[in-house]
């Protein structure tokens, strides 16, 4: 069985020409020259990008997942690859009826019939690991039921030892082939499918958004039906909106569009520096708009999250590029640990303001601040700089954000809309804000350890005692004693010599 698929992996990949992926040098040139013999027969008339796309999407819904994950190594891949890459859809052919029902009969056991009042066989949403179906559940609440595809799982592990033996292949081929570490991306997909093939995961998700964003006015996060909720199905309130990619349709309703793309951008800019923890797969497929005006978030199987130096040294590298202190940015990156302690700030800086400086010399609105990051990731790599994981989704989620932004309103200045908001959130960390923020955090803690001080301090004391402390009193005592012991001989001697003189004056 892995032998014909492996033949048919080698085949796609023949007919869409990615032999030429191959360069054209070394050892590598031979192999080219054979394979462009062989293959005299082909047609390559289509981008070379395009005809990796479309060989992903021929080989089916794992290589179509693996192609969305590349996509955001931008750090890693060509820029017409990547774009390319990215806009690969997560639409399947959906399975049959009876497997659905097969799965949610052995996720329940008992009858699909028994557990909702009303189940539509017909999937609304068909992706390459789980599909969508409309319910009703027995109390009349409206519901989206979200059911992994069978034995994907299986299908998931074959194909991954598939994609690690490719990686093995581009190492050994491909001359530049280490230094695109083909093994640790695989590996880092791989870890994102495994979240995503645990629904109770992506529902915990989905709840902590709702938490983070309860009562706002920007953003709903459907409800969790715990009760029904296992690791093969999710069942969730179902949201009714209208895809954001209609926009006509938006702007009958009377949305306000360019309103609706400054709301974005906080939506996304909130999530990553109030919370540190943000959806990162904000593609439009996944963004429904309620007629409301509010956004309606869906699909949360990756989520990035940001620790509180990462969310800081962030916002100062934001803040530092916009005022065009590329000194400041070059110090940020060795601060945080991104860069080597040894790189030169002065080379880093230089290098960072020839990259920059271009791109600050049209008007902001034009200026693309994913695009920004994406350019400091390539440069930093001349300074042996690792691009971190979680900055890297970060990135690719920030240009889904801005593009879809623009989409909505092409004069959308995304930095007269974020500024405003990293200045409040860094005043909030390192201002009077901020200290009374960390004071409220840490009462709590405080006042449960003041009543053990005392009993903290007896046992730090008794425990010096055990190391040591009282044996160092007891020799104090012992040379105290000595010291007497002479002291005392001193005086019984003075005492003789004294009685021994008076009585030679008596006689």
């Amino acid at each position: 069985m892995s032998l014909f698929r492996l033949l048919k992996i080698a085949r796609v990949s023949l007919r869409y020409g990615l032999d030429e992926f191959i360069p054209d040098r070394g050892r590598d040139r031979g192999l080219r020259a054979v394979l462009r013999v062989l293959m005299f027969w082909r047609k390559l008339d289509q981008p070379r990008a395009m005809r990796l796309r479309l060989a992903l999407e021929a080989l089916g819904p794992i290589f179509v997942k693996f192609g969305q994950a590349l996509s955001t190594r931008r750090d890693l891949l060509p820029l017409d690859i990547a774009d390319e890459l990215a806009k690969l859809q997560d639409q399947v052919p959906p399975v049959s009826h009876a497997l659905v029902t097969d799965t949610l009969n052995r996720a329940y056991g008992k009858p699909v019939e028994q557990v909702f009042a009303e189940f539509d066989s017909t999937a609304v949403a068909s992706a390459s690991v789980a599909q969508v179906h409309y319910a009703r559940l027995q109390d009349g609440r409206e519901a989206a039921v979200k059911i992994l595809r069978p034995n994907i799982a299986q299908t998931i592990a074959y194909d991954l030892a598939l994609l690690d033996t490719g990686a093995s292949l581009v190492e050994f081929l491909w001359a530049d082939g280490k230094r695109l570490r083909p093994h640790e991306v695989v590996r880092e997909f791989a870890r994102h499918l495994d979240d995503e093939l645990d629904l109770m995961r992506e529902a915990a998700n989905a709840s902590q958004l709702r938490r983070n964003f309860a009562n706002s006015p920007l953003l709903l996060v459907p409800e969790i039906y715990w009760d029904y909720c296992s690791t093969e199905v999710m069942v969730m309130e179902r949201m009714h909106g209208t895809p954001i990619s209609r926009v006509g349709q938006l702007r009958e309703q009377g949305i306000d569009i360019k309103q609706l793309s400054r709301d974005g951008v906080e939506i996304f800019f909130t999530q990553v520096f109030r919370d540190g923890y943000f959806h990162a797969d904000m593609h439009p497929g996944n963004i429904f708009v309620a007629d409301s005006g509010r956004y309606i978030a869906l699909d949360f199987g990756i989520m990035g999250t940001l620790s509180d130096t990462d969310k800081n040294y962030l916002a100062q590298n934001f803040l530092a590029f916009f005022s065009r202190d590329y000194r400041r940015v070059a110090e940020v990156h060795i601060e945080s640990g991104w860069a080597p302690q040894e790189t030169r700030v002065e080379a880093f800086e230089t290098a960072i303001r020839a990259v920059c400086e271009p791109i600050f010399a049209r008007p902001l609105k034009e200026i693309s601040f994913g695009r920004v990051l994406l350019r400091l990731f390539q440069t930093s790599r001349r300074f042996n700089i690792q691009v971190q994981p979680q900055l890297v989704l970060l990135q690719k989620t920030l240009l889904n954000v801005e593009g879809l932004g623009r989409e909505l309103d092409p004069d959308l200045d995304l930095w007269a809309t974020a500024k405003p908001l990293l200045e409040r959130w860094m005043s909030e960390q390192v201002g009077w804000r901020g200290v009374l923020r960390k004071l409220r955090t840490e009462a709590p803690a405080w006042s449960a350890m003041l009543p053990e001080i005392p009993r903290l301090m007896h046992r730090y004391l008794d425990d010096s005692d055990k190391n040591g402390l009282q044996q160092q009193m007891q020799q104090m005592i012992v040379a105290q004693e000595r010291q007497l012991t002479r002291l005392a001989t001193v005086a019984v001697v003075l005492s003789i010599c004294l009685a021994a003189a008076v009585l030679m004056l008596f006689h």
